[in-house]
């Protein structure tokens, strides 16, 4: 894939400079443009999220509104414009690297499978517009009134399938996850931040085609409002789990479990979640409750020995898991989590699928950190296995052997907030 928009960019850079920019004031107001909104995209590498780079899928929406915006543009001014797709990737990679250059700089510069999706999807939707508006065929068949309109918002649908498509292939490629639920993910992605990428651009192009360039900066205010909007609620989410960590840590500085159980079990809870296909949401309630699967150990008068919960009893174990269900409930997250905390202890026919992914993740991590198994995660593994019958399911523990056999606990990557 960057491969293709690698040999699709040189194509247009040198197609551009054999032949000039067509009309070159259009060109660098939506390079300005462009330019502008790269250099105020949102850093996100000081994030615990940032090492996915599915994690931030549009971090530049100015920019991107404004290279959708290009690619789909007509008339200018009620005047006939004449540039093509390869002009349109020129102009949209050039002004995407001037904007980024601070950034990388900084060392935070967006990823290249980023980049290559967009210029690909932006390749997409030029390819499907501008021939038929270049040749007249489009005004001709449709004109300039409300069939115009739903043939381009036909066209940012399949364009943003087809950036779906692209993200979840990339983000595949690069966690080995199922396909059907990355994809899944993507296309709910589209209905937030991505669909009002995809209505600003089509309202500028159809703005400066009545009333010229100067549409561009009246229709970029409701895109930054909702940019801000986006923002705020990222950092209330980031500050929410900051607050959920935080309180998991107490049972570690209270010495009622190991130092770093719960941040283990709950990286590796996420990574058989997603190895399981889960949902985005879903995985934020795994590991907001595989933070939070020991604070019931709290309330205990004698703590359990090293914090392992793994070998207790089924009644002291069920006992635990209800005491950290109402401590759950009590700091205000989310009622699943609160569930999922409650529930770990039960059968593994009476669960929900997040707590028998934390039942098994933690039994993991209680063995391995024992004494008890002396021959590593192999023996650990080994253990959840023979207990398949009835305390952990058979699909889950061969999904943690599955992720452990990729790379470790230690290199597990964790799930966004969202």
């Amino acid at each position: 894939m960057r491969g293709a928009a690698g040999v699709l960019t040189l194509a247009g850079l040198g197609h551009t400079l054999w032949n000039g920019v067509v009309e070159p004031g259009t060109a660098l107001a939506f390079g300005a443009l462009i330019a502008c909104g790269e250099l105020a995209r949102r850093d996100t590498r000081d994030s615990r999220a940032a090492h996915d780079a599915a994690d931030d899928r549009r971090p530049a929406p100015l920019g991107s509104a404004g290279a959708l915006a290009y690619a789909l543009l007509g008339p200018n001014a009620t005047q006939s414009t004449h540039h093509g797709v390869l002009q349109i990737v020129t102009v949209v990679v050039s002004a995407t690297l001037a904007g980024i250059v601070p950034h990388i700089a900084r060392g935070r510069g967006p990823a290249a499978d980023h980049l290559a999706r967009r210029v690909l999807t932006l390749a997409f939707a030029a390819v499907c517009f501008q021939p038929l508006y270049n040749s007249g065929r489009l005004e001709h068949g449709l004109g300039q009134g409300p069939y115009l309109v739903l043939f381009l918002l036909f066209l940012l649908g399949l364009t943003a399938l087809c950036d779906a498509v692209l993200a979840a292939a990339l983000s595949g490629a690069r966690t080995g996850r199922p396909y059907g639920p990355l994809l899944r993910d993507e296309l709910r992605a589209q209905l937030g931040i991505g669909s009002a990428i995809c209505a600003t651009g089509v309202v500028m192009a159809l703005g400066v085609a009545v009333a010229g360039l100067w549409a561009l900066p009246v229709f970029c205010l409701p895109l930054l409002l909702t940019q801000m909007s986006f923002h705020r609620i990222t950092a209330i989410r980031t500050t929410y789990r900051q607050t959920i960590t935080s309180l998991a840590r107490a049972t570690e500085i209270a010495g009622c479990t190991r130092p770093g159980h719960s941040r283990r079990v709950a990286a590796l809870s996420c990574a058989v979640g997603r190895e399981l296909g889960l949902s985005e949401r879903e995985l934020t309630v795994l590991e907001y409750a595989a933070l939070m699967h020991d604070i019931g150990q709290l309330s205990l008068v004698d703590p359990v020995r090293s914090g392992a919960t793994a070998g207790l009893p089924a009644a002291e174990a069920r006992r635990i898991a209800v005491l950290g269900g109402e401590v759950a409930r009590q700091t205000g997250v989310p009622a699943e989590v609160a569930v999922v905390v409650e529930r770990q202890a039960d059968p593994y026919r009476e669960q929900p699928v997040a707590a028998r992914i934390v039942r098994a993740v933690n039994a993991y991590d209680d063995l391995l950190g024992g004494t008890r198994h002396p021959g590593g995660s192999l023996t650990a593994l080994e253990q959840l296995r023979l207990g398949t019958g009835r305390d952990y399911q058979p699909e889950v523990v061969e999904c943690l052997a599955r992720v452990l056999a990729r790379g470790g606990r230690d290199r597990v990557v964790p799930v966004r907030p969202g």
